[in-house]
Protein backbone atom coordinates (compact mmCIF):
# COMPACT_ATOMS: atom_id res chain seq x y z
CA UNK A 1 0.00 0.00 0.00
CA UNK A 2 1.42 3.36 -0.99
CA UNK A 3 1.88 5.91 1.81
CA UNK A 4 -0.67 8.70 1.73
CA UNK A 5 0.65 11.93 0.28
CA UNK A 6 -0.64 14.97 2.12
CA UNK A 7 -2.12 17.65 -0.14
CA UNK A 8 -0.22 20.96 -0.21
CA UNK A 9 -1.16 23.47 2.46
CA UNK A 10 -3.03 26.64 1.53
CA UNK A 11 0.19 28.62 1.93
CA UNK A 12 2.00 26.17 -0.40
CA UNK A 13 -0.77 26.46 -2.98
CA UNK A 14 -0.58 30.25 -2.85
CA UNK A 15 3.21 30.14 -3.05
CA UNK A 16 3.24 27.95 -6.16
CA UNK A 17 0.50 30.00 -7.85
CA UNK A 18 2.35 33.29 -7.39
CA UNK A 19 5.87 31.90 -7.84
CA UNK A 20 5.33 30.53 -11.32
CA UNK A 21 3.70 33.77 -12.46
CA UNK A 22 6.64 35.75 -11.10
CA UNK A 23 9.18 33.45 -12.73
CA UNK A 24 7.50 33.60 -16.14
CA UNK A 25 7.00 37.39 -15.76
CA UNK A 26 3.23 37.01 -16.04
CA UNK A 27 3.51 39.29 -13.02
CA UNK A 28 5.89 41.90 -14.38
CA UNK A 29 8.90 43.25 -12.44
CA UNK A 30 7.74 46.12 -10.25
CA UNK A 31 4.07 45.12 -10.37
CA UNK A 32 2.17 45.24 -7.07
CA UNK A 33 0.98 41.96 -5.57
CA UNK A 34 -2.73 42.31 -4.84
CA UNK A 35 -3.42 40.22 -1.74
CA UNK A 36 -7.18 40.73 -1.95
CA UNK A 37 -7.26 39.52 -5.57
CA UNK A 38 -5.13 36.50 -4.69
CA UNK A 39 -7.40 35.59 -1.80
CA UNK A 40 -10.50 35.84 -3.99
CA UNK A 41 -8.90 33.94 -6.88
CA UNK A 42 -7.56 31.15 -4.69
CA UNK A 43 -10.50 31.07 -2.30
CA UNK A 44 -8.45 31.52 0.86
CA UNK A 45 -7.86 34.06 3.60
CA UNK A 46 -5.00 36.50 4.04
CA UNK A 47 -2.89 34.37 6.39
CA UNK A 48 -1.75 31.75 3.82
CA UNK A 49 -1.31 34.49 1.21
CA UNK A 50 0.99 36.43 3.52
CA UNK A 51 2.91 33.28 4.46
CA UNK A 52 3.46 32.62 0.76
CA UNK A 53 4.62 36.18 0.12
CA UNK A 54 7.13 36.00 2.99
CA UNK A 55 8.59 32.86 1.44
CA UNK A 56 8.75 34.52 -1.97
CA UNK A 57 10.49 37.50 -0.42
CA UNK A 58 13.16 35.22 1.06
CA UNK A 59 13.69 33.88 -2.48
CA UNK A 60 14.15 37.40 -3.89
CA UNK A 61 11.04 37.20 -6.06
CA UNK A 62 9.05 39.88 -4.23
CA UNK A 63 9.95 42.79 -1.99
CA UNK A 64 7.75 44.30 0.74
CA UNK A 65 7.73 47.98 1.68
CA UNK A 66 6.11 49.26 4.89
CA UNK A 67 2.80 51.00 4.21
CA UNK A 68 3.24 50.54 0.44
CA UNK A 69 2.70 46.84 -0.06
CA UNK A 70 4.47 43.97 -1.82
CA UNK A 71 5.89 44.16 -5.33
CA UNK A 72 7.55 41.83 -7.82
CA UNK A 73 11.29 42.38 -7.70
CA UNK A 74 13.10 43.94 -10.62
CA UNK A 75 15.22 41.77 -12.89
CA UNK A 76 18.73 43.17 -12.57
CA UNK A 77 21.23 42.04 -15.16
CA UNK A 78 23.93 42.84 -12.60
CA UNK A 79 22.75 39.71 -10.74
CA UNK A 80 23.67 37.46 -13.69
CA UNK A 81 27.27 36.91 -12.60
CA UNK A 82 26.25 35.98 -9.04
CA UNK A 83 23.48 33.64 -10.16
CA UNK A 84 25.73 31.99 -12.74
CA UNK A 85 28.52 31.52 -10.19
CA UNK A 86 26.16 29.58 -7.93
CA UNK A 87 24.77 27.54 -10.81
CA UNK A 88 28.21 26.71 -12.25
CA UNK A 89 29.15 25.33 -8.84
CA UNK A 90 25.99 23.45 -7.88
CA UNK A 91 24.37 22.28 -11.12
CA UNK A 92 27.19 19.99 -12.38
CA UNK A 93 27.44 18.42 -8.93
CA UNK A 94 23.67 17.93 -8.90
CA UNK A 95 23.40 16.29 -12.31
CA UNK A 96 26.31 14.00 -11.49
CA UNK A 97 24.47 13.01 -8.31
CA UNK A 98 21.26 12.53 -10.30
CA UNK A 99 23.07 10.14 -12.67
CA UNK A 100 24.23 8.10 -9.68
CA UNK A 101 21.10 8.24 -7.51
CA UNK A 102 18.16 8.26 -9.93
CA UNK A 103 15.77 5.39 -9.25
CA UNK A 104 14.35 3.15 -11.94
CA UNK A 105 11.14 5.21 -11.80
CA UNK A 106 13.17 8.43 -12.13
CA UNK A 107 14.88 7.11 -15.23
CA UNK A 108 11.52 6.19 -16.77
CA UNK A 109 10.31 9.75 -16.14
CA UNK A 110 13.43 11.26 -17.69
CA UNK A 111 13.11 8.93 -20.68
CA UNK A 112 9.54 10.14 -21.21
CA UNK A 113 10.69 13.77 -21.01
CA UNK A 114 13.44 13.08 -23.52
CA UNK A 115 10.83 11.58 -25.83
CA UNK A 116 8.77 14.77 -25.64
CA UNK A 117 11.83 16.79 -26.65
CA UNK A 118 12.31 14.53 -29.65
CA UNK A 119 8.78 15.47 -30.75
CA UNK A 120 9.76 19.11 -30.33
CA UNK A 121 8.22 22.37 -29.16
CA UNK A 122 7.29 24.98 -31.78
CA UNK A 123 10.38 27.15 -32.23
CA UNK A 124 8.42 30.40 -32.07
CA UNK A 125 6.60 29.59 -28.83
CA UNK A 126 9.12 31.03 -26.37
CA UNK A 127 6.79 30.83 -23.37
CA UNK A 128 6.24 27.11 -23.92
CA UNK A 129 9.96 26.57 -24.47
CA UNK A 130 10.71 28.29 -21.16
CA UNK A 131 8.09 26.20 -19.34
CA UNK A 132 9.61 23.07 -20.86
CA UNK A 133 13.06 24.21 -19.70
CA UNK A 134 11.76 24.72 -16.15
CA UNK A 135 10.03 21.33 -16.12
CA UNK A 136 13.19 19.57 -17.31
CA UNK A 137 15.37 21.20 -14.68
CA UNK A 138 12.93 20.43 -11.87
CA UNK A 139 12.64 16.80 -12.97
CA UNK A 140 16.44 16.46 -12.91
CA UNK A 141 16.69 18.14 -9.50
CA UNK A 142 14.20 15.63 -8.04
CA UNK A 143 16.55 12.81 -9.10
CA UNK A 144 19.23 14.14 -6.73
CA UNK A 145 17.10 13.01 -3.76
CA UNK A 146 18.39 15.81 -1.55
CA UNK A 147 15.54 18.18 -0.65
CA UNK A 148 17.88 20.92 0.59
CA UNK A 149 19.91 20.94 -2.61
CA UNK A 150 16.75 20.64 -4.71
CA UNK A 151 15.24 23.73 -3.07
CA UNK A 152 18.44 25.71 -3.67
CA UNK A 153 18.68 24.63 -7.29
CA UNK A 154 15.05 25.57 -7.97
CA UNK A 155 15.55 28.96 -6.34
CA UNK A 156 18.47 29.92 -8.58
CA UNK A 157 16.94 28.37 -11.67
CA UNK A 158 13.87 30.55 -11.07
CA UNK A 159 16.03 33.66 -10.93
CA UNK A 160 17.88 32.64 -14.08
CA UNK A 161 14.59 31.99 -15.88
CA UNK A 162 13.37 35.51 -15.08
CA UNK A 163 16.47 36.83 -16.87
CA UNK A 164 15.73 34.51 -19.80
CA UNK A 165 12.20 35.90 -19.99
CA UNK A 166 13.48 39.47 -20.28
CA UNK A 167 15.91 38.69 -23.09
CA UNK A 168 14.20 35.83 -24.92
CA UNK A 169 12.52 38.07 -27.55
CA UNK A 170 16.05 39.02 -28.69
CA UNK A 171 17.60 35.57 -28.29
CA UNK A 172 17.86 33.39 -31.39
CA UNK A 173 17.92 29.64 -31.03
CA UNK A 174 15.92 29.23 -27.81
CA UNK A 175 14.68 25.88 -29.11
CA UNK A 176 18.31 24.78 -29.46
CA UNK A 177 18.99 25.71 -25.85
CA UNK A 178 16.15 23.48 -24.70
CA UNK A 179 17.24 20.67 -27.06
CA UNK A 180 20.64 20.67 -25.31
CA UNK A 181 18.88 18.69 -22.58
CA UNK A 182 18.61 15.59 -24.78
CA UNK A 183 22.25 14.43 -24.35
CA UNK A 184 22.15 15.56 -20.70
CA UNK A 185 19.06 13.47 -20.01
CA UNK A 186 20.70 10.55 -21.81
CA UNK A 187 23.81 10.83 -19.62
CA UNK A 188 21.69 10.83 -16.44
CA UNK A 189 19.51 7.94 -17.64
CA UNK A 190 22.63 5.91 -18.48
CA UNK A 191 24.28 6.75 -15.15
CA UNK A 192 27.23 8.62 -16.68
CA UNK A 193 27.92 11.13 -13.89
CA UNK A 194 31.06 12.60 -15.43
CA UNK A 195 29.40 13.33 -18.77
CA UNK A 196 26.30 14.72 -17.06
CA UNK A 197 28.43 17.17 -15.07
CA UNK A 198 30.41 18.29 -18.13
CA UNK A 199 27.27 18.85 -20.22
CA UNK A 200 25.65 20.79 -17.40
CA UNK A 201 28.60 23.12 -17.00
CA UNK A 202 28.55 23.77 -20.74
CA UNK A 203 24.80 24.42 -20.61
CA UNK A 204 25.00 26.91 -17.73
CA UNK A 205 27.98 28.71 -19.26
CA UNK A 206 26.14 28.89 -22.56
CA UNK A 207 23.19 30.60 -20.87
CA UNK A 208 25.44 33.27 -19.37
CA UNK A 209 27.32 33.82 -22.63
CA UNK A 210 24.08 34.18 -24.62
CA UNK A 211 22.77 36.85 -22.26
CA UNK A 212 26.08 38.73 -22.10
CA UNK A 213 26.19 38.87 -25.90
CA UNK A 214 23.06 41.04 -25.77
CA UNK A 215 24.21 43.46 -23.08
Amino acid sequence: MNPQVNPPSLAEQAYLFVRDRLVMLDIRPGDPINEEWLGTTLGMGRTPIREALKRLESERLVVAYPRRGTFATDVNISDLAHISEVRRTLEPMATAAAAERATAADRVTLTELRGRLDVGVPAGDNAELLRTDLALHRAIYRCVHNPFLEDTLIRYDNLATRIWCVFVPRLPGMAGHVDEHVPLLTAIIEGDAEKAAALTLEHVAGFEAAIRALI
